[in-house]
């Protein structure tokens, strides 16, 4: 393994971060205090509990995980887009480091990103709501899988992406749409019937879900089901990543 070839994609990738650091920062807090100002303050003055809990409370969770999975996305995928941009892939390619490594150092790189950017949130969530935590370790468990598996999905985007442009449509297109219908600002035990059974075939669901339990003991599906549907989609994006380097597909030519 050769560690400081790692290390130095993860060290070069994390300066990237801090040389933005207020506006990478900033722009979570924002986005956090809008959510609650319009969430918590409007809709939250019309539905008093969810599920026991307060609603300010409950959309914590939510907003945590989109601001985590698109976060994740983001940076993985620029990430790796960028030196495919500009033709430096082929000087990493030449270099003596195989693709397992150059995976670890630019996903490790956007995971760790993506969770400083939800423990700031968190933070930031913490001055509107009580927060309390019942299961901490399920919670850090969770959002880890969550920022690898994104970060991962990220790559592979980063990796299909022919222009700029490809690298926003699935997160604007696909990833927040299904957050925003997953769950994230309610249960969907408030949805009809009919739309729950629909909902369930949405698989953010099954995260914002056993993320939430990780707070309030609460989930919408049951546990085991969460860690499965992230499981999954972890093994799922492991799989497209190795195949993408065994077959060369767009990062040969």
């Amino acid at each position: 393994m050769n560690w400081q070839g790692v290390k130095a994609i993860y060290v070069y990738e994390m300066k990237r971060f801090f040389r933005t650091i207020m506006e990478s920062l900033l722009s979570p807090v924002i986005s956090t205090t809008l959510y609650f100002v319009v969430f918590g303050a409007a809709i939250g003055s019309r539905i008093d509990q969810v599920e026991g809990v307060t609603y300010g409370a409950f959309i914590v969770p939510g907003l945590i995980m989109l601001s985590v999975m698109t976060q994740a996305i983001s940076n993985a995928s620029f990430g790796i887009y960028f030196p495919k941009f500009i033709g430096t892939i082929f000087e990493l390619f030449s270099a003596p480091i195989n693709f397992f490594e150059i995976v670890m150092g630019y996903v490790g790189a956007a995971a760790t990103k993506a969770l400083l950017i939800g423990v700031v949130i968190l933070l930031t969530a913490g001055l509107f709501v009580d927060i309390e935590v019942q299961h901490p370790l399920a919670m850090v468990a969770f959002l880890i899988l969550t920022c690898l598996s994104f970060s991962l999905f990220g790559f592979i985007i980063g990796i299909w992406s022919e222009n700029f442009q490809q690298l926003q449509l699935i997160p604007l297109l696909v990833i927040t749409p299904l957050v925003f219908l997953g769950g994230a600002f309610y249960s969907i035990s408030m949805l009809p019937p009919a739309w729950q059974t629909v909902t369930l075939f949405n698989p953010i669901v099954y995260l914002i879900s056993g993320f939430r339990w990780a707070f309030f003991g609460y989930a919408d599906v049951p546990v085991v089901a969460s860690l499965l549907a992230i499981g999954l989609f972890l093994a799922l994006c492991l799989g497209i990543v190795w195949l993408i380097f065994k077959t060369g597909y767009r990062i040969k030519s």
